[in-house]
């Protein structure tokens, strides 16, 4: 296996005989892995420690990625950034279906579903459909013209080095925000696995990623993607199917998703009047209400809040309390606004979670509801279901549009042979990503019903073992407090975050513990297969098309390497840096590099590929405007990042779109301003316009003289 990476052997094989080995090669593996889980669960029946499970799960799969990573090692740049070009077309798919099976995908989709039902469907549908619109658009052209990244392919297609560092730059923004929530849920996974901090999580998880991704570059990520789709595949469908089973008997869960759906539904209904749960919404409705009070009196509220922690701490102490209570007293105190923009802003958080709790269902929408409001309904109803579908269709266009942008997704299929496999790859990593994605609309009703009927109802006394244990990771993942005192947990007593609703689900099916580590494997593959992905765009990003295009084009193959690998390494700390600061939920960082892709990359893209009247000044102008305008858009009316800014100006929606769309707004823009410029500029040279001709045309001979295309763009062409 070693030689066979390591590619002196790949050089020397056909294609039909490359192709084979690695099914034989994969075929092991996965047995191997069914192997292992078997294993593990043969010795947690003869009393092997979950903390064991979780660290022998943890060091079995980082040492498998990295020794992947050791035996891919090259320092030729044909295999660092684009794996010689050899990668078989189901692979890829599978590559593919790795890097896009992110921590978002894996651990924030059912979870998203979850919480708002019929609407985090537009998930599915966005992230789909862009898929569709690669392989329709972008994928065959891009591979046709050859190149390493996507700055490369626009400035080779715009010329110059303006167009390539504008999309230098796009690719580092939206890759890295994307990179920040990767690594945050792999310190989430690796602190519930081994029951180390969070903080320090994040840089063991490190760890695995750079060993990877430092070493081998596209040709290491791309064979540590495969196995690791392998891990999460298993790991996302194994408790689901038990959870089906035990439900309702059938072991396919996307046939009793309708009927699981219907007794949610029932389920609610029941919730909306069950006196214990209007007791515990009237409680946090007064909380809420009590906090308003506080933010128009917030000297004296703070005075008198500050005064009720001393004497009680001081009480305590007189009482001669036990010590955790003294120190929880201590940091109760400690914990108080030290003025009145402090007390502000943290009563107006607080005001905000207790007003959510005292809705039915704990803020959570129907689930089989389609639209918030009712288009029958009051004028403000009416309103309201228009605002709510408008949101669901702007997600949608946002997510489409920007999966078909991403960078470190398109640089995958310029590792496959062909014109025609690129093509092939995205038909076989809709198929992978497929055995997922209809798997999480019925993973999210399973788990509700559970929710519903086991846990909800039970006495505090009671509850499981693994509530206080994810209470102890985070409380803002699972957090219970009985606030009406009756020792009965209702549904709004509850605090569940979607980021754990699929690490729940083994626990929640009655699973053995080997089966909770595995999902959080496969979760961590998710997570390491994207990050992967990530850090080589951003890193071959600035080693290959700045470093090598623009500062030293007479670098060698070796030094361009040595380059992006350290530039790797220091994107891979100050991104673990950024993601232990915890600075948001794992959809919205994933969301927003949707949209920063779509507005900044798909009109660039998309008009270079078939429109050959666009010219390189108008890529810049178009680029920057999408750019500009999505980022405005989000950092005046996104909570945390006007909280950043310090914007305190009231929140300005345009037609009620929510920040997670604001691509919306951007990639209109993007198109209009190219368009414009191209037509008020001078055409492209003659010879730009051929090569466009000839990329628009995959599956044909050149059409017109080699002289349209440029030295860099022929070297890398398919025969």
């Amino acid at each position: 296996m070693a030689g066979f990476f390591g590619s002196r052997e790949m050089f020397s094989l056909s294609k039909r005989q490359f192709t084979a080995k690695l099914h034989r090669i994969f075929r092991w593996y996965t047995l191997g892995v069914l192997l292992f889980i078997a294993l593990l669960a043969g010795l947690e029946r003869l009393g092997m420690s979950r903390s064991w499970i979780g660290l022998a799960f943890l060091m079995s799969t980082v040492v498998l990625y990295a020794g992947i990573g050791i035996m891919s090692r090259t320092t030729d740049a044909n295999e660092y950034y684009v794996a010689g070009r050899r990668v078989p077309a189901i692979y890829n798919g599978m590559a593919i279906a790795a890097d896009w099976m992110s921590a978002a995908s894996f651990l924030g989709l059912a979870g998203t579903l979850y919480l708002t039902g019929y609407s985090g469907l537009a998930f599915i549908m966005g992230w789909t459909g862009g898929y569709c619109l690669v392989g329709l658009v972008l994928a065959p052209y891009l591979r046709k013209f050859g190149q390493f990244t996507i700055p490369d392919f626009l400035g080779e297609r715009y010329g110059g080095h303006v167009p390539r560092f504008i999309g230098l730059a796009a690719a580092i923004l939206c890759s890295f925000t994307y990179l920040v929530a990767q690594i945050y849920g792999v310190g989430l996974i690796t602190s519930y696995l081994t029951g180390i901090a969070f903080e320090l999580g994040i840089y063991l998880g490190l760890g695995g990623i750079l060993v990877c991704s430092f070493l081998g570059g596209m040709r290491a990520v791309t064979w540590t993607q495969v196995a690791q789709y392998i891990i999460l595949l298993i790991a996302y469908l194994i408790p689901v199917v038990w959870l089906s089973v035990k439900q309702t008997s059938v072991p396919v869960p996307q046939l009793i998703y309708g009927v699981q759906l219907e007794k949610v539904t029932a389920k609610e209904k029941q919730l909306l009047t069950d006196p214990g749960e209007l007791e515990v919404r009237g409680i946090f409705r007064q909380r809420a209400e009590a906090l308003a009070e506080k933010i128009r009196n917030p000297q004296p509220a703070l005075t008198a809040d500050r005064l009720a922690a001393t004497q009680k701490l001081q009480a305590l102490k007189d009482a001669n309390a036990s010590v955790s209570e003294i120190a929880a007293a201590g940091k109760a105190l400690a914990a108080l606004p030290r003025d009145e923009a402090g007390a502000r802003r943290d009563w107006a958080t607080a005001k905000a979670a207790n007003e959510v709790k005292s809705q039915p269902l704990n803020g959570m929408p129907a689930h089989a509801a389609q639209f918030a409001g009712d288009p029958e309904g009051t004028p403000e109803e009416k309103n309201l279901y228009e605002v709510s579908r408008r949101n669901f269709l702007a997600l949608i266009f946002c997510l489409m549009v920007g999966t078909s942008a991403l960078p470190h997704i398109l640089m995958r299929y310029y590792t496959v042979p062909s014109v025609r496999e690129a093509r092939q790859s995205v038909t076989w990593s809709l198929f992978f990503i497929f055995l997922l994605y209809c798997t999480a609309p019925a993973l999210a009703v399973l788990v509700k019903y559970e929710i519903f009927t086991a846990l909800v109802g039970t006495p505090f006394d009671q509850l499981p073992a693994w509530v206080q244990a994810w209470n102890k990771v985070d409380p803002a993942l699972l957090s219970v407090a009985d606030v009406n005192k009756d020792n009965v947990l209702q549904l709004n007593e509850m605090t569940i975050g979607g980021d754990i609703v699929v690490l729940l689900t083994p626990e929640l099916a009655g699973l053995p513990y080997v089966i909770s580590a595995l999902v959080a494997a496969g979760g961590l593959a998710a997570a390491l297969s994207t990050a992967d992905g990530l850090l080589l765009t951003i890193a071959n990003a600035l080693g290959h098309d700045l470093y090598y295009k623009m500062v030293d084009p007479e670098a060698s193959t070796v030094s361009r390497v040595t380059v992006s690998k350290i530039l790797l390494l220091i994107v891979a700390l100050l991104a673990a840096y950024v993601a232990a600061q915890k600075p948001a939920d794992i959809l919205f960082l994933v969301s927003a590099a949707f949209s920063f892709a779509a507005a900044s990359f798909f009109p660039a893209l998309s008009l270079g590929i078939f429109w050959k009247r666009a010219t390189g000044k108008a890529a810049v102008l178009g680029m920057a405007a999408g750019l500009s305008v999505t980022g405005y858009y989000m950092v005046t009316t996104q909570p945390w990042l006007r909280e950043m800014f310090g914007i305190t100006a009231p929140v300005q929606l345009w037609w009620g779109i929510d920040p997670i769309s604001a691509g919306l707004f951007g990639v209109p823009v993007g198109f209009v301003v190219i368009v414009l410029i191209s037509l008020l500029t001078r055409p492209p040279p003659e010879s730009v316009q051929q090569l466009v001709e000839y990329i628009r045309y995959p599956d044909v001979k050149v059409r017109h003289s080699q002289a349209a295309i440029t030295p860099q763009s022929r070297s890398h062409l398919p025969d």
